[in-house]
């Protein structure tokens, strides 16, 4: 046995022992002296050694997606003490050994037996052994070591979307940002290029420009138009490795959308448009239509009309449709062939939404001339007049010519005119019309007093078209006649105390009289109240106008005495102001009453029966002496009157003794009244 040993590790070179295909690995593991043993006296005077490592190293590097014909040699374990007769026998464990990593017992050589792919795994850890190859006892502990995986530029840069859509108003200046991609490379960014990302733009050009370090697109031109052009497909490449040659590279599709702006005044098509209207049209109808083109869209793109000029600006009127962007030409009032045949407007179309950015470009409007021609319609007949008024006299005898309504067609036909007279407005058939020139007349005679005013209803028919129709109100006054005498304006009565000649007469009216006509003012007030002729010198009472219609009546003397008589009819006559006057003659009624020294009434009743008679004072003493006794033999036969029974009293009652010129006897024999009356004459 040998004093001692040493195991030495070495990585060969795969240029050396591999194909001509496979890359050169550079080996990166460090030898050191190997540690040197010392003998130790053991059983049976066996000498045993122990072994110091004599390998260290840390990695291994293995080139990625290789794919040649022969499994890549990775390394080499060798150890000094390997005489090569095959004793010893190198172990290979952790990740990968056996399936990936194989060694070859003998040799110690290393190798991968499958492509290997950094952007799956980037390293794997192992343990490498040398063994006795007949006890597999160690000759030297475990030793751990790292294969790296080296990276090669095998995947291209990937951008992050298939596609981009980016939207950037049109006419934008130039360098305005439209969007920013960006890519992804799988490789390793420390070693090398592989990572390193350029980006360019293969499709889009000279519209717009990629910055090669961030990935912005940026517009190129300036002023590029939505209306020219809206929609731009863009390819950006991203090219690894620095953008040099040979690199990868991966592309991506951008779709840019120009936006719109109010850059675009509106405009008609045309500079003059053509338009009919009826004249049977009635307001409110659409006459035409106008519409101003505008490229724009959305609110860029709303268009207002107006009507600035022309003579038909009262006749007519515009609206905006908002849903079309038409202008709406609309009657505003109707139109007459016969006395226009023709219009012409001015019409305006205007934005609504003005960007000042781009004022330049303005006006952002546009004019248009609009000319209306008015077609003629069969009309119905037309009415002079709105309304008619007439007046005609009542008492009129039946036939009276009332007036006249007249219509015409105003047609360039000029149709003939038939008359009539709407009956559901002179149901009791007062007026009449000629048919052809429509004079109105009277069937019979008006009463004023009845209906002051007539309204009927005229209509006027073309003859040859009767659904060709017009209707007028006609409004007939009844004038007013005097027909109609003055009358009391109530059933007046006047009342007159009785009293002695010697009391003196009142300035005050028995009564005060009016009157009422039912003629107008004007053949009633003023009325005049005055006494028939053949009584105008009546003894007891006279009427005093005064002159505002009404009138007093007063008494010419006194001493009225109910028991002479007890009622007056006094007859008055009234007459109006009317031509000719009417006059009428009305009877008053006035009673001769019973009055209380204070001339109140106490009664106006007639006395049942009176006897009058005049006694002296002695007369008076004789009467009243036989009454005492009469009172004191039963009861006598008055005036022949025999008594009913024998028993019955007569009964005296002495009245009025107190303050008055009589004295009143009253025999009472019921039911039989006597009742006389004794004028006294005191001294």
């Amino acid at each position: 046995m040998k004093e001692n040993y040493c195991l030495q590790a070495a990585l060969v070179c795969l240029g050396m022992l591999c194909h001509s295909q496979a890359f050169a690995s550079e080996w990166r593991g460090h030898l050191r002296p190997s540690f040197h043993g010392h003998h130790e006296k053991g059983k049976e005077g066996q000498v045993l050694q122990r072994s110091k490592r004599g390998w260290v190293w840390n990695q291994f590097f293995v080139i990625e997606e290789y794919t040649g014909p022969d499994p890549v040699l990775v390394g080499r374990l060798h150890s000094d003490i390997d005489s090569g007769d095959g004793n010893i026998k190198y172990i290979l464990s952790g990740e990968g050994a056996g399936t990936i990593f194989v060694i070859d017992d003998k040799s110690g050589n290393i190798h991968a037996t499958k492509k290997l792919d950094r952007e799956e795994r980037a390293q794997y850890t192992l343990m490498a052994q040398a063994v006795d190859r007949d006890t597999n006892r160690p000759l030297e502990p475990p030793s751990e070591f790292i294969v790296k995986v080296q990276d090669i530029n095998d995947n291209p840069p990937e951008f992050l979307h298939e596609t981009y859509h980016a939207n950037v108003p049109e006419r934008s200046n130039v360098g305005t940002s439209v969007i920013q991609v960006t890519a992804s490379d799988a490789d390793d960014p420390t070693y090398g290029n592989s990572a390193k990302l350029v980006y360019s733009i293969l499709e889009g050009q000279p519209y717009f420009s990629v910055e090669a370090q961030t990935g912005i697109i940026r517009t190129a031109l300036p002023n590029m138009d939505r209306e020219a052009k809206e929609e731009y497909h863009v390819v950006i490449q991203a090219k690894d490795m620095g953008g040099h040659m040979g690199g990868l590279s991966g592309t991506t599709k951008v779709t840019i959308t120009l936006t719109d702006v109010n850059d675009n005044p509106p405009k008609f098509p045309q500079s003059v448009y053509q338009m009919s209207v009826s004249e049977a049209n009635v307001p409110g109808e659409e006459v035409g239509r106008v519409k101003a083109k505008d490229p724009d869209i959305g609110e860029n793109g709303l268009v207002t009309y107006s009507i600035v000029d022309g003579d038909g600006m009262e006749l007519f009127e515009i609206t905006t449709d908002y849903e079309t962007q038409e202008g709406v030409i609309k009657l505003k009032k109707p139109v007459d062939f016969e006395t226009k045949r023709a219009y012409s407007l001015k019409v305006e179309a205007t934005n609504m939404h003005i960007d000042q950015k781009f004022i330049s470009n303005g006006p952002f409007k546009d004019t248009v001339t609009v000319k209306i021609a008015v077609e003629d319609a069969d009309e119905p007949p037309m009415f002079l007049a709105p309304s008619y008024i007439h007046e005609v006299q009542e008492n009129a005898a039946a036939g009276t010519v009332v007036g006249r309504v007249h219509a015409k067609d105003p047609d360039a036909a000029n149709s003939q005119i038939r008359y009539s007279i709407d009956r559901h407005t002179d149901l009791d058939r007062f007026f009449t019309i000629n048919p052809e020139d429509g004079f109105i007349k009277t069937t019979k005679p008006l009463d004023r007093e009845e209906t002051a005013w007539l309204n009927i209803t005229v209509f006027a028919a073309e003859i040859h078209n009767r659904h060709q129709e017009a209707k007028v109100p006609v409004a007939i006054r009844v004038l007013d006649v005097n027909d109609n005498a003055p009358k009391f304006a109530a059933p007046y009565e006047g009342f007159i105390c009785e009293s002695d000649q010697t009391k003196p007469l009142s300035n005050q009216p028995i009564v005060t009289i009016s009157a009422d006509d039912k003629d107008d003012t004007a053949n009633g007030p003023r009325f005049i109240f005055s006494l028939p002729p053949e009584i105008i010198h009546n003894p007891n009472f006279t009427v005093r106008d005064n002159r505002d219609n009404t009138a007093g009546v007063y008494a010419r003397r006194g001493g009225f005495s109910r028991q002479k008589q007890d009622l007056y009819l006094l007859p008055i006559v009234i007459s109006d102001g009317g031509i000719p006057p009417m006059s009428s003659t009305n009877t008053l009624t006035i009673k001769v009453c019973g009055c209380d020294v204070n001339g109140a009434l106490l009664s106006c009743n007639a006395e049942a029966y009176i006897l009058n008679a005049g006694l002296s004072t002695g007369a008076l003493i004789a009467i009243l002496a036989c009454i005492v006794i009469l009172l004191g033999k039963g009861l006598p036969k008055l005036n022949g009157i025999p008594s009913p029974r024998e028993d019955m009293r007569l009964r005296f009652c002495l009245l009025g003794l107190y303050k008055l010129p009589f004295l009143y006897v009253v025999v009472t024999n019921n039911p039989a009244t006597l009742m006389i009356r004794f004028p006294i004459k005191l001294a």
